[in-house]
Formats: C-alpha cells, sequence, structure tokens
C-alpha cells in the first residue's frame, strides 16, 4: 500500500504523562506574566497609536506602520531646515543582556548613539531621541557639536515636553513635539548648507 505510517493510539497513562509534563502552572496572585513575541507586538503598535481596536499582528503592524511613517515624515522635514543629522529609536521594555546588567535608560541610550554610529557625522551635530515606550522615559543623546549650544538643561526640558504629552495618552504627538524642537535647535546653530547630504537615515527604529 506504498509507504504507510501506522500510528498507535495513545494510551491513558501516556496522555496523563504528557499533561503532567507540559501542564500550565497557575499565576501566583499579584505576579506580573510574560508576554509572547506577538502580544509584545501587539503592545508595542497598540501603545504607538492608542485607542485603536487591535487583536493580532497583522494588525498591529499596519497600524504601527502608519505611525513610523508619520514619525519619519517629521524627520525628514526637520532636517530640511539644517544641516545636523535625527534619529528616533523606541524600545518597548528593557529586557535581555541590558536589563540583566541593570542598565539604566541613559546608558542604554549611549549604547544605542554608538551602535548606530550618530556621532560620526561631519559637523558632530547628530542627535538621538530615544523612547523607552514601557516607561515613557525619553533620552536625549546629542554629538558634541550640538550638545555645546543647547546643553543638558535644554535637552531635558524637551524630553519633559514630550512625557507630558505621553501621560495624557498622546504618543504620536509628544514624538512629533520632540522631533520639532530638536529641529528647531539644529536649524539655529547649523542651518542648511548647499551640498549638504543625509548623512544618516530618517528612518525610525523600532527595538
Amino acid at each position: 500500500m506504498g509507504n504507510t505510517v501506522q500510528v498507535k493510539e495513545p494510551s491513558a497513562a501516556s496522555i496523563a504523562k504528557l499533561a503532567v509534563t507540559n501542564a500550565i502552572t497557575r499565576q501566583a496572585k499579584g505576579d506580573t506574566a510574560q508576554l509572547s513575541f506577538a502580544q509584545q507586538q501587539i503592545w508595542l503598535h497598540t501603545q504607538m497609536v492608542p485607542g485603536i481596536p487591535v487583536y493580532n499582528v497583522a494588525n498591529a503592524c499596519a497600524t504601527g506602520a502608519t505611525a513610523v511613517r508619520t514619525v519619519y515624515m517629521a524627520i525628514k522635514a526637520g532636517e530640511a531646515t539644517h544641516s545636523g543629522q535625527v534619529r528616533f529609536v523606541v524600545e518597548g521594555a528593557l529586557d535581555g543582556k541590558p536589563l540583566f546588567r541593570n542598565q539604566p535608560e541613559r546608558e542604554r541610550a549611549l549604547d544605542i548613539f554608538s551602535h548606530l554610529r550618530i556621532w560620526d557625522t561631519a559637523h558632530n551635530n547628530g542627535v538621538l531621541i530615544y523612547l523607552l515606550l514601557a516607561d515613557r522615559q525619553v533620552e536625549i543623546v546629542a554629538d558634541r557639536g550640538i550638545d555645546a549650544k543647547v546643553g543638558r538643561e535644554g535637552w531635558k526640558k524637551i524630553c519633559a515636553e514630550m512625557e507630558t504629552e505621553f501621560r495624557s495618552g498622546n504618543f504620536e504627538a509628544g514624538v512629533i513635539k520632540g522631533i520639532e524642537a530638536v529641529s528647531r535647535q539644529l536649524a539655529a546653530h547649523f542651518p542648511p548648507h548647499r551640498g549638504d547630504r543625509n548623512e544618516l537615515p530618517d528612518a525610525p527604529v523600532v527595538m
């Protein structure tokens, strides 16, 4: 009869053993349940577009893509007014290696600034806007050329304005406000010049 495989009917004992081996343990009261990767993606994108009814990853990615494009266009429009470079990175939560190292948000932002080579620009005027979405925490890391002009207090003010919008549930508006504020600082100190080139990608990074 060709290549056939006979499958034995499972015994009650084998089913019981499987059930015990793969039993779902009850979550202790007050414990935080771990989300699956799919659930994390849904959560991340619903945070990017508050109030949307999202029930699957495909929906989440579609609606999240709209927000990502809005951020991309804001960065692109801003860079038309200055010769600096702006990058926006959003991370759902600190997990894996950063979490195990107890790495604070500022150090994580510095790592990303280095990894994305935002320091590697002709005029030392690259700026990273880093958002840790789970905590609504914003960090701005700027290269020395623009940082010397704006200073820590200037960046902190922009971060605070963004976080105020986030607390009101205005995620997208807060991000755009931050990008526009950074762009104004860059335009004031590093106006555009003929022959300027886009040294870094404008697309936001979702981690």
